[in-house]
């Protein structure tokens, strides 16, 4: 049972330096960092992250293949993994298809160009030469002259049934948004209905405070709108310190491998230490 703390893409980018050092010392398994377009690039924020710690494991939350070249994201990560031995783990997903036909990227089948992308990436961190004339994607002959000698774990970042089915067959873990609830996790997990060790990864809000409630609105709202459920549907470690742990807790209990809270407001960390004192 992990616990991570994401970065959140409304901190400036240039506090994600002093707060991967604050964590570095904490308790903490992982740093997420995320990749939605127009706010930050994640294998900057990743890189950055790694070379100012010297505990956590940084974790991509997520690259949408749709914006990423399997060989190009292949060759990031590699030289991630080699810099920073045993510290990465890389989730891939569809991307927001609203946001990837505002930049030409759309496909007309996004399970088919995630599978592709994850089947190739994985097999070019193993150290293999790949040649792939997919559906969507197109490799010939290629190799990684550096390949890792511990290739990181790559996740995919999914939600529907037929894109979970698809993380158990072809990733090693599967990363699931903001706003599920503990009591959806075992139906995702028969979903995924991976064989051998599959880590699940959750995302879940974190706010620590009376006002949890009202500072939580606009994003429950907004999550809701994407998971296709009401406000009051979404799940999150919120209001006192023990309410926060009691849900942690819970998506651990319910099968969840790690647990990455993403911290709200202008003072994140001090949520993410009070969530720790409670744990």
């Amino acid at each position: 049972m992990r616990l991570g703390v994401m970065f959140d893409r409304d901190l400036p980018p240039e506090s994600l330096v002093p707060f991967a050092r604050e964590l570095d010392g904490t308790a903490v398994s992982d740093l997420w960092v995320v990749e939605d377009l127009g706010w930050t690039g994640a294998i900057s924020s990743a890189a950055t992250a790694l070379a100012v710690t010297s505990r956590l494991r940084v974790g991509i939350g997520i690259t949408p293949a749709p914006l990423r070249n399997p060989m190009l994201l292949a060759m990031e990560l590699a030289n991630l993994a080699r810099l920073h031995p045993g510290r990465l783990a890389a989730g891939i997903g569809h991307g927001v298809q609203g946001w990837m036909r505002q930049v030409g990227a759309a496909v007309p089948s996004p399970l088919a160009l995630l599978e592709e992308t994850i089947t190739s990436v994985r097999a070019l961190l193993r150290g293999e030469t790949v040649t792939l004339h997919g559906r969507a994607v197109h490799l010939d002959g290629v190799s990684l002259v550096h390949p890792p000698a511990e290739p990181p774990p790559v996740l995919a970042g999914v939600v529907s049934p037929r894109s979970l089915a698809l993380s158990g067959r072809v990733a090693q873990g599967t990363i699931i948004p903001e706003g599920l609830a503990p009591e959806r996790v075992p139906p995702i997990v028969e979903q995924i209905s991976a064989a051998g060790e599959h880590e699940l990864v959750a995302f879940a809000f974190l706010y620590v405070g009376d006002d949890a409630r009202e500072v939580m609105r606009p994003a429950a709202t907004g999550q809701a709108q994407f998971l296709g459920v009401t406000p009051e549907e979404v799940d999150m470690a919120a209001g006192s310190p023990e309410q926060a742990a009691a849900r942690v807790r819970a998506l651990w209990e319910a099968g969840v491998s790690t647990v990455a809270v993403r911290p709200m407001g202008p003072d994140p960390l001090s949520h993410v230490h009070r969530l720790l004192s409670a744990l």
